[in-house]
């Protein structure tokens, strides 16, 4: 049973890491990205560019993987949704659904679509953890927790304690109000998907060097997106303990079930949610009919 609570405990990290950008996004400018999957898939390939074809040492290509997250992000914003003001919000998603279609088309051509192992390229071992119980996880797996509790704890004191933080929940919250007080919406909305971008990258990162790296990688932000709609769409709150519910069931389903059902499992909850408590767990009524 340790173990079951330590997988568990790693599906959820990674899938609070992908989930959290869909919340930041939507919550600044009530747009769903579905692109965050692919955003996922496009930190990994950053970090096996700059540890495999720039051959840099793996500090320096984390730093570069994470710049180039946070810099895809904020061009998509700047060179894209920026456009889109003004538009009806289903013309933004399909915009970012084409966003994933492209990014998906350059790592292919650039990369076919075969495997590829960045952990290797950049001579990085990952060996087991014993923990108490009888239960082992990766190294790598211990870092997704880590990284996944860091970039949770961050976000809640960014969001509460920064005067920026502040700005950016107020143009989600109370946009008319917030544009009255000069809030700037463009630097706000810049700021969100970078930082979506950003921590999808971290978790493609994790992923690809725990796992593997591969075009189709990217679909691990559907039932991310799965989680995010269990936990509430508008709520960082709920990404958590929705990752939490959702990583379990789907431990459980491989365990003492059958495995093929696991990328369904996701979405099973997300019916049941849908059935009980449409807006999620921690999510806003009213917010039910934006989406």
């Amino acid at each position: 049973m340790t173990q079951v609570f330590a997988s568990t405990l790693v599906l959820a990290s990674l899938y609070a890491l992908v989930g959290v950008g869909y919340v930041l996004i939507y919550r600044a400018s009530r747009v769903l990205s579905l692109a965050q999957g692919d955003l996922m898939m496009f930190g990994g390939y950053a970090l096996f560019a700059a540890s495999a074809t720039l051959a840099v040492p793996p500090l320096v290509a984390i730093g570069l993987a994470l710049g180039a997250s946070f810099a895809a992000g904020l061009a998509i914003y700047v060179v894209l949704m920026r456009r889109m003001a003004g538009h009806p919000v289903f013309a933004a998603v399909l915009v970012t659904v084409s966003v994933g279609i492209l990014l998906r088309v350059v790592v292919v051509l650039a990369y076919t679509d075969e495997i590829r192992h960045p952990a290797a390229a950049m001579a990085i071992a990952n060996p087991p953890i014993a923990l108490p119980g009888g239960a082992a996880v990766s190294t790598i797996d211990a870092l997704t927790v880590g990284a996944a509790a860091l970039v949770l704890t961050a976000l809640y004191v960014f969001l509460r304690g920064s005067r920026l933080g502040i700005r950016m929940r107020a143009a989600g919250e109370r946009p008319l109000l917030a544009a009255q007080r000069g809030i700037d919406f463009r630097g706000v909305f810049a700021l969100s998907w970078a930082l979506a971008s950003l921590t999808g990258g971290i978790a493609g990162m994790l992923y690809a060097t725990n796992v593997r790296l591969e075009p189709g990688a990217g679909v691990i932000g559907l039932r991310a997106f799965a989680v995010v709609l269990v936990g509430g769409l508008d709520s960082l709150g709920g990404v958590l303990p929705a990752a939490l519910l959702v990583a379990a069931v789907e431990v459980l389903t491989v365990r003492y079930g059958n495995p093929l059902l696991a990328d369904v499992s996701p979405f099973a909850c997300l019916l049941v949610m849908l059935l009980l408590r449409p807006w999620g767990i921690a999510g806003t009524r009213e917010e039910l009919d934006r989406v």
